[in-house]
């Protein structure tokens, strides 16, 4: 568990990092270095993070339950197209088994919390109407429970529990198969006729009867 933590804390970390810097990267293309107000783009950006943030809040407890199930259903498909993407062992069967699921969620405006280490940035340093506390409270942190749950619940315990974890019956049978063919091989060792070399030194006299 200490291992899990450890990497979930570094991608967190990593993908917030990349996040951000293209955040301010695209902040400054859209303003000129910080020198204009941004263009339609930019109000667009600043717009939907002002609606994902404080609109989830003026709903209030309904709001944050609709928060988290979109957190849910989005780390669903986003896993969903992670184990489609190994029913291909080429990159165009990879690229068509992730675009169905990915597609989804973003057309139906799911919540991811990677996404939104950009999208929220960005509408702050373009003077969208939130603070960081909204952005933090009422979306980023639902969100990462909300994909937590989304992912684990709905693909990975089913896939372990599929295959991943063998029931006592299963262990028991891989066991006994593991002694019956042990005991072919001992068997079949054992009937193997001796080397001829062996056989005739065995029918040779002694010189010394």
């Amino acid at each position: 568990m200490r291992a899990i933590l450890r990497n979930w804390g570094l991608v967190f970390v990593g993908n917030f990092a990349g996040a951000f810097m293209v955040a301010v990267l695209m902040t400054i293309y859209f303003t000129y270095g910080f020198s204009t107000e941004p263009g339609p783009v930019g109000e667009a950006l600043a717009d939907i993070g002002h609606g994902r943030t404080v609109g989830y809040a003026e709903h209030g407890a309904a709001g944050m339950l609709t928060l988290f199930i979109r957190g849910v259903l989005c780390n669903w498909m986003v896993s969903t197209g992670v184990v489609l993407a190994f029913a291909s062992d080429n990159v165009l069967g990879k690229i068509v088994a992730m675009w169905m699921p990915i597609m989804l969620f973003f057309y139906m405006g799911f919540e991811h919390s990677i996404v939104n280490m950009f999208l929220f940035p960005s509408g702050l340093l373009m003077g969208a109407d939130f603070t960081v506390m909204d952005y933090l409270l009422w979306n980023e942190i639902p969100t990462v429970v909300g994909n937590l749950v989304g992912g684990l619940v709905f693909v990975g315990l089913p896939l372990y529990f599929t295959y991943g974890r063998p029931s006592a019956r299963r262990r028991h049978r891989q066991k006994r198969l593991a002694v019956q063919s042990a005991a072919e091989t001992a068997s079949d060792a054992a009937e193997q006729p001796a080397p001829a070399s062996e056989r005739s030194e065995e029918r040779a006299p002694s010189p010394w009867a």
